[in-house]
């Protein structure tokens, strides 16, 4: 791989950190709609911390810090202190460390032959802080999403998310390693904006919520253009968790709820609205064009930069201030 940037925790593309909200707006359904219990968010957070504390032990940074200058941080820790500052200002292990145990590496996803990459590196975070910011987003939105609609339909969300993320992140960036569950966090942005959409006619203080939420959306990803942040990763998520949100997130109808209170003559409503099918058929079709081109670019080991010669600002604008590497 090429050069590493210091940042994502010492030389990797951090897959940034943001502001989420919590629930989308107020909807109208009768007081039978089931109200799952959260078990699988709180277990995608331990799991997030588990495997951090793995890493931090196995990095061993009193052992295996021999290039930077500088101790390690917290050595009160033992082999679990964060590398020097000056290699990882997160707060974390070295990138070798993280490269060892499944960041997403173009090269060796590629010529490796390590597509499980794709997946491992959602688990992974570059320091405390960049795991802390992610599973406090993951807590305020991923709870509400999983009481509303059920640990299968936010499961599948996230991880699909998280490897949509991980697949644009690998075609447009070839030269630093990648680590976060930002794209998955993305990914359930993307549905809370689909569902709101597709359930447009249930919900009450819509235009509201709409607006907060366009707004959130757009300020954590104008965050992705600063340097050493996966932008990729975020885009790649949010498109695919939007998509999802249409297939798996709809609501039916009001009046087809209340269909066991009406009188017998009564006409009763379809489920669902005709844009609501519309809306589920056009993103399943997208979603299938879009992963089979993506992984298929991928391991042919094209380069997404190739085929468009400005969407490298979409990840780093550079500016007096920075500049954007390769």
């Amino acid at each position: 791989m090429a050069s590493r940037d210091l940042e994502r925790e010492g030389g990797a593309k951090n897959r940034g950190n943001g502001y989420y909200p919590s629930s989308s707006a107020s909807y109208h359904v009768d007081s039978s709609e089931k109200q799952w219990t959260s078990w699988l968010v709180p277990m995608f957070v331990v799991a997030n911390v588990a495997m951090f504390i793995v890493v931090m032990y196995v990095n061993n940074c009193p052992k295996n810090n021999l290039s930077f200058e500088g101790g390690c941080v917290a050595k009160f820790l033992g082999r679990l202190s964060f590398e020097p500052l000056k290699e990882n200002p997160l707060f974390g292990p070295s990138s070798s460390t993280l490269e060892k145990l499944g960041a997403l590496e173009w090269t060796k996803v590629v010529h490796g032959h390590q597509g499980w990459r794709l997946i491992s590196c959602i688990w992974l975070h570059a320091g405390v802080i960049h795991l802390l910011a992610n599973m406090l987003s993951l807590v305020f939105i991923g709870i509400r999403l999983e009481q509303q609609f059920g640990f299968v339909r936010v499961g599948v969300i996230y991880l699909l998310s998280g490897l949509g993320g991980s697949i644009l992140s690998s075609l447009f960036i070839q030269s630093n390693i990648s680590v976060g569950a930002s794209g998955a966090l993305f990914g359930l942005l993307g549905a809370m904006l689909s569902e709101l959409l597709t359930n447009w006619t249930i919900y009450a203080n819509k235009a509201a919520a709409l607006i907060t939420l366009v707004v959130i959306i757009a300020i954590n990803l104008a965050v992705g253009i600063l340097p050493h942040v996966d932008n990729f990763a975020h885009i790649g998520g949010f498109l695919t968790g939007f998509l999802l949100g249409f297939v798996l997130l709809l609501r039916p109808q009001f009046g087809w709820v209340e269909r066991h209170q009406l009188p017998p003559d009564a006409r009763v409503k379809s489920k669902h609205k005709a844009y609501q099918y519309v809306f589920w058929v056009a993103s399943v079709v997208l979603l299938i064009v879009g992963f089979t081109l993506g992984l298929v670019m991928l391991f042919k080991g094209e380069n997404g930069n190739d085929h468009c010669d400005w969407c490298h600002y979409l990840s780093c604008v550079p500016t007096k201030r920075w500049k954007c590497g390769n």
